[in-house]
């Protein structure tokens, strides 16, 4: 069983090294999807994989990088699309 999620991180996620730690943190999950940072200050997550690879990225999304500090983070499952090959930082 596949399942999409789409993760919009707040709080300091921008500039820190967020994307490429969401990048690290995916790949040996099996998921797949992209990171990319959004206009408001927010970072966006569409993820794709099992139902525990999903958990486990927001999991470790919600531990943040070093250097950042995630404030909240707003969960939608969203529809399957089997569009990604990998999982990628969008710009």
């Amino acid at each position: 069983m596949i399942v999409g999620k789409r993760l919009v991180v707040s709080g300091r996620v921008q500039g820190v090294g967020f994307r490429y730690f969401v990048l690290q943190a995916a790949e040996p999950l099996g998921i797949t999807g992209f990171v990319r940072n959004l206009r408001d200050g927010t970072v966006e997550i569409v993820a794709e994989g099992s139902p525990i690879g999903v958990r486990a990225l927001a999991m470790d999304v919600l531990a943040g990088p070093r250097h950042g500090r995630v404030d909240e983070v707003d969960k939608t499952d969203i529809p399957v699309t089997g569009q990604y090959a990998g999982f990628e930082i969008r710009y």
